[in-house]
């Protein structure tokens, strides 16, 4: 059986093969492959600020793959891809060569200690959500609305409350 994913990619240090963040991750996509995962779309790369004291800015992106491994088993592959191009645990929000995760995937919902899928962070990250809705727009959030419903309420404009707004000056 296959299944579907949306695996974000990101980078925010030069690798000494690899060369750019840009380029770890054309990297990273070709390990990908190598590793029988068949990537079907894949976003423009996109450089995004840092969240948290990353200082750097990253080069974000997401694909669409298909592979029979179960989502455990993907998380598995990805963290040893990630090893591969030198990540060790580290700071939590500190500059990183490769970062992979799994977002979506077509079986819906997937929680365990160490993964949770749709990915945590998800709705509320538009490093992650921007690349995405590049190449998966209408895949249905198991919560409710699509990528690109997630995309639109992240970034629309919020009125200001009444409270906060300074009358008479």
């Amino acid at each position: 059986m296959t299944h579907l994913y949306a695996i974000a990619l990101g980078s925010n240090r030069r690798h000494g093969r690899h060369g750019s963040p840009e380029r770890v991750l054309e990297a990273a996509l070709s390990a990908l492959t190598a590793a029988g995962v068949a990537v079907t779309a894949r976003s423009p790369v996109l450089a995004t600020a840092p969240l948290g004291p990353g200082g750097r800015r990253f080069a974000n992106a997401a694909v669409l793959a298909h592979t029979s491994l179960d989502p455990p088993a993907l998380l598995d592959l990805l963290k040893r891809i990630e090893r591969a191009f030198g990540r060790r645990r580290g700071r939590r929000w500190g500059a990183r060569v490769l970062d992979l995760d799994v977002l979506l995937w077509s079986g819906g919902r997937w929680r365990t200690r160490t993964l949770a899928v749709p990915h945590a962070g998800l709705r509320a990250r538009r490093f992650v959500l921007d690349p995405l809705v590049t190449v998966a727009p209408g895949w249905r959030l198991p919560d409710g609305g699509t990528v690109r419903h997630a995309a639109a309420r992240l970034t629309r404009a919020r009125p200001l409350h009444r409270d906060r707004i300074a009358v008479g000056l």
